[in-house]
């Protein structure tokens, strides 16, 4: 139906799957959906519910104008757990966080207007960018949350952008390609970005990085994506395999997430929100910078953002990394979309507060975005309400530290079955 909020968008019906299938509650548990808002929304509870709700958020999903909301991926497991569980659509599309704050949280309110019975407890969970809308519902809401479960989130807000920007301007400085990052693109931009493509990529020799420029290039995104750690080869290969998102899905994944195609503003902030003025490019882990890798912090294209996070809900929300509850996370060490810095950026925001207690992260071994098992998911949600119930604070991995996360057990620990496309020695035996 149109939505009543956003003009030119339709809001896809909460009572069927995208498939057309209907949506049907589980065994002894009871459904109720509806839209609210221009945001559609759907809620379940199990027959024994134990008074708990966890509030889902769901990742970007383009830059379309049809909302629609799904199921968790815990979806069974909350259920038999005894937990209910609500998700929202968002009332718009795009990468934006600050509308998925409103509409989930607002679904607290919902779940108590539809089922008659206030939850007397909460848990905000999200993928992805839903991980962005965990991380800035609980510190916006403090009191709404006893805890919270973002995965393969987009924890460092506008961090991402810097490195989507690091990666395109080191390619091209390595390349000797000269790029441009318009703050107003014109209509031929695009076309002109793909053709300085067409030169880098052979020159980088691609998908692997054959080339003595590759190899550099790969190493710089390696320490820009969470530093040396296992696996990384495969997923560099793996993530230059893998086309980009339309509108530029002829270009390898990375190239088409250039913020200079939209002026830095991701679509939706009031100016550029990448920045890498002060950034040194590194390609080892010597204490002092090659001649090479100064050679190539000379040449980069250097970029100043114009708009930074927003400290509300307005452009792209900020993270300060001020967890007021206890927060459990997850992440594919081999992600190259939303990467383990990610991770690293919120750690640091945590103990920089005095609040690294409450944040704990564990490193899978995948390659993908959000390539998780339901085994890893599952331990992790139990382990989490465990934490909250009982104030005993679970064990994660020590992403902080670099000798931690070269090491090539790294990720073993958290890991519960196989994981296409991750090439890495084998764990050890427990």
């Amino acid at each position: 139906m149109p939505s009543t909020t956003q003009p030119g968008y339709l809001v896809a019906d909460p009572a069927c799957n995208l498939d057309g299938t209907p949506f049907v509650a589980l065994p002894g548990a009871q459904v109720h959906v509806g839209i609210v808002g221009g945001a559609a929304y759907r809620i379940e509870v199990p027959g024994a519910w134990n008074g708990r709700l966890v509030v889902y958020a769901h990742g970007y999903r383009g830059t379309g104008t049809t909302v629609y909301v799904d199921n968790p991926v815990l979806r069974a497991h909350y259920v038999a757990r005894g937990y209910a569980w609500a998700a929202s659509s968002y009332a718009t599309n795009g990468y934006d966080v600050g509308q998925g704050v409103r509409d989930s949280v607002a679904l607290i309110d919902v779940f108590r207007r539809v089922t008659g019975v206030k939850a007397h407890s909460v848990i905000m969970s999200g993928a992805s960018m839903g991980g962005h809308v965990t991380a800035v519902a609980i510190e916006e809401h403090p009191r709404a949350f006893a805890g919270a479960m973002p995965y393969c989130g987009v924890l460092g807000d506008t961090a991402l952008y810097d490195y989507f920007l690091d990666a395109n301007v080191t390619a091209a400085a390595l390349t000797g390609v000269d790029i441009e990052f318009p703050l107003r693109p014109d209509a031929g931009y695009q076309q002109r970005w793909r053709e300085q493509v067409g030169r880098i990529v052979p020159a980088l020799g691609l998908p692997s990085g054959s080339t003595a420029a590759g190899r550099t290039w790969s190493a710089v995104v390696e320490r820009r994506t969470g530093g040396e750690r296992p696996g990384f080869d495969g997923a560099f290969t793996y993530w230059n395999s893998a086309p980009s998102l339309p509108p530029l899905a002829d270009l390898p994944f990375l190239f088409g997430l250039y913020p200079g195609l939209q002026g830095g503003t991701a679509g939706i902030a009031p100016g550029n929100v990448a920045d890498n003025r002060h950034t040194i490019y590194r390609s080892t882990d010597r204490l002092w910078p090659t001649t090479a890798e100064w050679r190539l912090n000379r040449d980069v294209l250097r970029v100043r953002r114009t708009a930074s996070a927003d400290p509300g809900l307005s452009g792209i929300p900020r993270v300060d990394g001020r967890p007021p509850v206890p927060v459990l996370s997850l992440h594919d060490i081999g992600d190259l979309f939303v990467p383990l810095s990610m991770e690293q950026a919120y750690a640091e925001r945590a103990a920089r507060h005095g609040r690294s207690k409450l944040f704990v992260s564990r490193a899978i071994r995948g390659v993908g975005h959000c390539d998780f098992t339901q085994p890893e998911l599952t331990q992790a949600f139990d382990d989490l309400t465990t934490w909250i119930g009982t104030g005993r604070r679970p064990a994660g991995d020590a992403i902080l530290s670099r000798r931690a996360v070269a090491d090539p057990a790294f990720g073993c620990r958290w890991t519960r079955g196989t994981h296409a496309g991750f090439v890495a020695p084998a764990c050890p035996n427990p």
